[in-house]
């Protein structure tokens, strides 16, 4: 069955696409309300960890991707789902992960803060760049003939503009942010998950055929973005709570965006939007799983 992944499209008209677009702007303007431009201003104040917790993100997870695509071939189009993962930026819920896990907090924001911004530039440029490397796919990106100024503008309404909202409602009406901060977060990621679930329902067919190979590639996926991170920033000489944060920020991905880039662009191409869809549900079990370990644990430098 494997072979036939990358001709499978899955059930998704244009009504369930448009909902999603607005629930992942609504997400982002939650988030948006955990941001000030301070958390902007840190990457410069502190550039050692920022610039860390940058190419971990943006040149460290997509070698990571291309060596176990190289090392374990998988079908084209899983191959890309790992590369657009990759591509896409820090996801929403890695600040609480890293608080909880007793990271830097403060670096893990201004991280998410950037990485969430640049996406408008970064995560077509990223995919269509990294994605050049991979073997067997040139047929799928041909027809596909996908448009990165299309990409580009979609990023700008559904990340940069609620971003944007966010940050000044943030400034502008802080009493009112802080009373809706939290129940805007927990519901936006309530929604989210409950919207992939029926998603996935919809097409549980495809989903039940391929999960064991989903399963075993977004595992060691996940992991090595993890480790992979914690292990450079430790190399740079950062202490431990900047080594949890990049490793969070590393392997906690947006995978909402990159479903919806998926389902605009790649007609729902089903071994990418496999690997987008369980990555966000694994990248949530993982995290939570390492910041258990990590609260209790001392890590000595």
């Amino acid at each position: 069955m494997e072979e036939n992944i990358d001709k499978v499209v899955l059930n998704f008209d244009s009504g369930s696409l448009f909902l999603l677009n607005i629930l992942l702007g609504f997400i982002m303007f939650g988030v948006a309300l955990d941001l000030k431009a301070e958390d902007f201003k840190r990457i410069l104040l502190h550039p050692k960890a920022s610039i860390v917790g940058l190419l971990s993100q943006w040149v460290l997870l997509p070698i990571i991707t291309l060596l176990i695509i190289f090392t374990l071939n998988p079908m084209p189009s899983i191959a890309l789902g790992m590369i657009l993962v990759a591509a896409c930026p820090g996801g929403n819920i890695s600040n609480f992960i890293s608080k909880l896990a007793g990271g830097n907090a403060a670096l893990s924001v201004s991280l998410t803060a950037l990485t969430t911004s640049a996406a408008i530039v970064m995560t077509p440029f990223s995919f269509s760049f990294w994605s050049s490397f991979l073997p067997r796919t040139e047929a799928l990106q041909s027809a596909i003939s996908l448009n990165v100024w299309d990409m580009f503008s979609t990023i700008i309404y559904i990340i940069l503009i609620p971003v944007c909202l966010g940050v000044m409602f943030n400034r502008y009406q802080p009493a009112i942010t802080e009373k809706i901060r939290r129940p805007i977060n927990i519901i936006s990621i309530l929604i989210f998950s409950a919207f992939v679930v029926i998603a996935f329902s919809k097409n549980a067919n495809y989903f039940t055929s391929y999960i064991d190979v989903i399963f075993i590639l977004v595992l060691l996926h996940n992991g090595f973005a993890f480790l992979g991170a914690y292990w450079m920033a430790r190399v740079a000489g950062l202490p431990p709570a900047d080594r949890k944060a990049i490793s969070i920020e590393t392997g906690i991905q947006n995978s909402g965006l990159g479903l919806i880039l998926i389902f605009n662009f790649f007609d729902g191409l089903g071994g990418m939007a496999i690997v987008a869809g369980w990555w966000g549900i694994w990248h949530i079990i993982s995290g939570m799983t390492l910041s258990y370990f990590w609260s209790g644990k001392k890590i000595v430098a």
